[in-house]
Order: structure tokens, then sequence, then C-alpha cells
């Protein structure tokens, strides 16, 4: 807050500095961060849920993105959303109970040429089948 000069229209990379730091927004720290830009806290929250790039509680170990963009939807991109809600019980957004694993989705990674895409720990594995899925995740 400080490097961004306390000024509100530093929300949003306020913000992005918090998520790098510690993993996840929670409301201490959205509390925090509007009251030291003198922002309200409901468009602190409201920043934080319109984007998706932000997260309101904390990732599990691993993640595994999906993309669902055009070229990945049209490729097969909801037999792999759907494998994982068979395999580990996951719908986008959610975390494993023991924390080890989180699902989410994105609307394009700009990988189309390799669809479907699925991003796991940060790497991108393109053409991803649901049997391939399954087993990157069972070697984590």
């Amino acid at each position: 807050m400080r490097r961004g000069g306390y000024r509100p229209d530093a929300l949003i990379e306020v913000l992005h500095t918090v998520q790098e730091r510690f993993g996840y927004l929670d409301r201490d720290a959205l509390a925090y961060v509007g009251a030291g830009l003198g922002v309200p806290k409901s468009r602190v929250f409201g920043v934080a849920t319109f984007y998706s790039f932000f997260t309101l509680k904390p990732s599990g170990a691993h993640t595994c993105a999906l993309c669902t963009g055009t070229a990945c939807y049209l490729g097969g991109a909801l037999e792999l959303v759907k494998r994982m809600e068979e395999l580990k019980g996951l719908a986008p957004g959610e975390t494993s109970a023991d924390g080890q694993l989180s699902l989410v989705t994105s609307r394009c990674i700009g990988a189309c040429t390799m669809a479907p895409v699925a991003v796991i720990d940060g790497r991108i594995n393109g053409h991803m089948t649901p049997e391939r899925l399954e087993a990157m995740l069972a070697a984590l």
C-alpha cells in the first residue's frame, strides 16, 4: 500500500500483492486493505469477487486448471471437468477435503493449438484426455 501511496486506485495491485504473498485473500486481509486505502469494504469485496484471478480461500497443495475456452471446449474440456468430478469429487472452484488438490477453470490460457489443455501446478499439458489427466493426478 505504501508503494502505491495509499491511493484507492491502487486496490487491484495491492490485492494482487496480498494474494501472491499469502496465497489467497481472507476477510481480515480485505478489511485491512480497505482501511489502508480508504476504500469501503463492499468495494474491496466486490473487486475481489469480480475478478476470477482472486481467490477467497486457500488453494490446495496442487492446482489443476482446465481451460474451457472455445478450442478446448470443442476439444473435450467438459469431459475433463466431468472426470475430475468422478475421480476427486471436485467441481470447479473447489479444493479437496485433504487440501491436496484445487480445481479451477479458465476461459482461455492461449494454448489453443494444444486443445484441450490442463495446467497442473503451472505446467501446461496439451492434447489432454481424461485418461492422461487421471494418470497425471495419480502421480502427484
